[in-house]
């Protein structure tokens, strides 16, 4: 019998059994990835296409993106989008630097009716033009907004220096709203939609035959060429400030070029970020909010790209504590390099980072996107168990020498808007 008055043990986390999906070739270099272990009926579909904001023109891979359900010669876009609400489903379209991603979510025994909808609004995606004149004014107001915001302009300097002399820092003008055509869209469109598929995955207690009819109904979009990256990008290094006449406000980004989850220091310095910036206890929420009172919040964050990555740094602040903002940030971050974390601090990391991973994996979802995180590196989700092992054996020498090596201040780029 269970005795409550008791504490129960508090056992190490070592490993985490993962179940992998199942894979499909959809054709030579598009896949299809399947997670059948769904104790219920929902299910959702993501459609993966070479279509992300290095694509094209400046500018055209987002329009195209959000045209997607925009009418057929048959069907208007409000058509389109009951049809798919009828069938009890949601559907949503993102776009990233790399990729741009469409998910489907609904029953199980729907999935295909839906997909049904969605492949012919796709397939016969007619660029009508007053949705795309109605979309182009939407999102021309929607940037002159952003324009008076500083965090957008501190994030658009902050891209450009970042990705220097590179695709990924092309940024938007409002003269590029002038440059989209029709004939431009359908020539995106055509290019890296019809002929971009680059993988599909499934969650779902779904049978074969379904699978197979989603392979059916996707394959023709399937792309037959391997997208070559960038892989030399170096960020401008210093700091760059722009004035925004009236904000009250100064938002800063500070940052570099990293490493993706290919490099042999990527686990261990996640531990070093966390402690620095990615948790409510951190470094710098500590210094920053919580003993300066200088912000509501500032974080750090770890992004991959699929050569390369950054590490970034974001906050807002008062414009008058602007520069006592970035001097603290500086102060934390040589503090790591000459000051050994002390065990308890670490532990509390530990810990944290322990059970965030214990609940990213909780459930086939969960366990897909784990998967799909990694799976463009050509690795597995034995990735994660090495992670684990990371923060089971990591010392403060270790994170000690972490920030020496990467958190220079002097290599950073350094934006604030305000």
């Amino acid at each position: 019998m269970l005795n409550r008055k008791e504490t129960p043990a508090i056992l190490p986390i070592e490993k985490i059994n993962f179940v992998k999906p199942q894979v499909f070739d959809i054709s030579t270099s598009t896949k299809l990835f399947f997670m059948k272990e769904v104790p219920n009926e929902t299910t959702r579909l993501d459609l993966y296409f070479d279509a992300g904001t290095i694509k094209g023109d400046i500018g055209i891979s987002s329009f195209v993106n959000g045209l997607l359900l925009s009418g057929t010669k048959d069907k208007t876009s409000i058509q389109i989008n009951s049809e798919i609400d009828n069938l009890g489903g949601f559907f949503e379209s993102g776009i990233s630097n790399e990729n741009a991603v469409i998910t489907i979510y609904s029953l199980r025994e729907n999935i295909l009716p839906i997909l049904r909808v969605i492949q012919d609004a796709i397939q016969n995606l007619a660029f009508i033009e007053h949705e795309v004149e109605e979309l182009i004014a939407d999102r021309r107001q929607k940037f002159k907004q952003n324009m008076e915001k500083v965090s957008f302009l501190a994030q658009r300097a902050f891209q450009q220096r970042l990705f220097n002399d590179s695709i990924y820092g092309r940024i938007t003008n409002e003269a590029d709203f002038d440059s989209i055509t029709i004939p431009k869209l359908k020539h995106f469109f055509q290019e890296n939609y019809l002929n971009g598929l680059s993988k599909v995955v499934v969650v779902g207690n779904l049978n074969q035959d379904e699978i197979d009819e989603i392979i059916d109904l996707t394959g023709s979009w399937s792309s037959e060429v391997n997208t070559q990256f960038e892989n030399s990008i170096k960020n401008l290094r210093g700091g760059a400030h722009i004035v925004k006449d009236g904000a009250v406000q100064t938002a800063i980004r500070v940052g570099k070029i990293l490493f993706n989850k290919t490099h042999e220091d990527y686990n261990d310095f996640l531990i070093l970020n966390t402690i620095f910036g990615d948790y409510f206890g951190s470094r710098l929420m500590s210094n920053i909010r919580e003993d300066k009172g200088y912000t509501y919040g500032i974080g750090t964050m770890v992004a991959e790209l699929h050569e390369t990555g950054y590490f970034l740094i974001a906050t807002e602040v008062g414009k008058d504590v602007k520069d006592a903002t970035l001097k603290e940030i500086q102060f934390e971050m040589e503090r790591l390099q000459t000051e050994l974390v002390s065990e308890e601090e670490l532990l509390l990391v530990k810990n944290y980072m322990l059970g965030q991973l214990l609940k990213s994996a909780d459930g086939p979802y969960s366990m897909t996107d784990l998967y799909m995180s990694v799976e463009p590196y050509d690795l597995d989700l034995d990735f994660y168990n090495k992670s684990i092992e990371s923060i089971n054996h990591i010392t403060p020498e270790r994170i000690q020498e972490l920030a020496q090596k990467y958190l220079r201040w002097n290599d950073m780029t350094v934006v604030s808007a305000g």
